[in-house]
């Protein structure tokens, strides 16, 4: 039989009585000590941010399947510089783009960066405000993501950053709404938790060639100069819609060309040079082919011609002298060398 465990307190000898403690005496606070002039003062800073979260502005950023590896950068670049973005899973082909919606609603999102891949090569951007909308739809171009860059800039993650704007935004209607959409998307709220309070880089967004170009620039503190960050893209406005993501289009870009429209001109520019030269080549044959004109002889032609002095033939009546060949001597040559070598083994022999 295995001995009973013991409890702990339990043996031969008497029990221990628990001593009672005395009461805590609430210790009076002492006065807070007057700082003199001559000592130095040792504070401890108040927190930086102060203020209520109240712009709770949340923007979704996320993509369609079939995108590829750059997109994927520049998507994860974006979620990076904007502390207040989330992100969801890959959303499929098949379903349509009022499903984006229902899962901002989910995710509890406002705002929505949508990133559509088509033909694994032509990419579309839609930047919307969920559910009540406008909505507008850009192409894509000329990604450049900050690995790829590679450039000296630098900032602080999670810092919020100043907008810069071209005057261009200010003088169409159009171009007004896209300012205060990317205003609502991409500035950072004030007070947001995964924010930092500071303010060292600046998104600029300017109007070249009838599109948007997006640059990030850190501000350096000594003497405000700008040193570019990364990434950068180009937007090219196709249309902007009432809602989100669909309804009435309110604008829709005259000076803007599919990507598809843009490899055709170009496949038809190769195929008209190729026709040009077969068709150089076919009249270069029928020229060939075609009997030459003869032109009728110009009896002025020769009038100013000084006509040459004429030699006077020689009749030779002796045979000429043969010359003599140069290869007969070099046989002869050899052949004496060859003799004397003979005679000079003999001797030696």
């Amino acid at each position: 039989m295995a001995a009973a465990k013991r409890k702990h307190g339990d043996g031969p000898g008497p029990k221990k009585k628990r001593v009672k403690k005395a009461p805590k005496v609430a210790e009076e606070k002492e006065p807070p000590s007057v700082v003199t002039a001559g000592s130095e003062e040792h504070q401890v800073p108040p927190p930086v941010s102060q203020g209520k979260w109240t712009n709770k502005e949340r923007v979704l950023i996320f993509s369609s399947r079939g995108i590829d590896f750059r997109t994927r950068h520049l998507m994860k670049d974006l979620r990076t510089l904007m502390p207040h973005s989330k992100a969801d899973t890959k959303m499929d082909r098949k379903d349509k783009l009022f499903v984006i919606n229902e899962v901002c609603e989910i995710k509890n999102c406002n705002k929505c960066i949508f990133f559509e891949a088509k033909k694994k090569q032509d990419l579309y951007m839609w930047l919307s405000n969920s559910p009540q909308g406008p909505s507008a739809k850009f192409l894509v171009q000329n990604i450049h993501t900050l690995a790829e860059l590679k450039m000296t800039g630098n900032c602080l993650r999670g810092s919020r950053p100043l907008l810069s704007f071209d005057s261009t935004f200010d003088q169409h209607p159009h171009y007004a709404l896209l300012k205060e959409l990317f205003i609502q998307i991409f500035s950072t709220p004030q007070y947001h938790p995964k924010s930092q309070p500071f303010v060292d880089h600046v998104f600029t967004f300017s109007i070249v060639d009838h599109r948007i170009w997006f640059r990030n620039y850190q501000i350096v503190e000594e003497d405000a100069t700008l040193v570019e960050i990364g990434p950068r893209f180009v937007l090219n406005l196709i249309k902007i819609f009432q809602g989100s993501f669909g309804g009435q289009t309110l604008y829709e870009n005259p000076n803007y060309q599919s990507p598809n429209m843009h490899r055709r001109a170009i496949r038809l520019a190769t195929a008209a040079k190729f026709k040009e030269k077969q068709q150089m080549k076919e009249l270069q044959k029928v020229k060939r082919k075609e009997e030459k004109t003869l032109v009728p002889e110009d009896p002025t032609e020769a009038v100013f011609e000084i006509p040459a002095e004429e030699k006077p033939v020689e009749i030779q009546l002796v045979k000429p002298e043969p010359k003599p060949s140069l290869k007969k001597k070099k046989n002869k040559l050899y052949q004496r060398q060859r003799k004397l070598k003979k005679k000079l083994g003999r001797t030696g022999a």
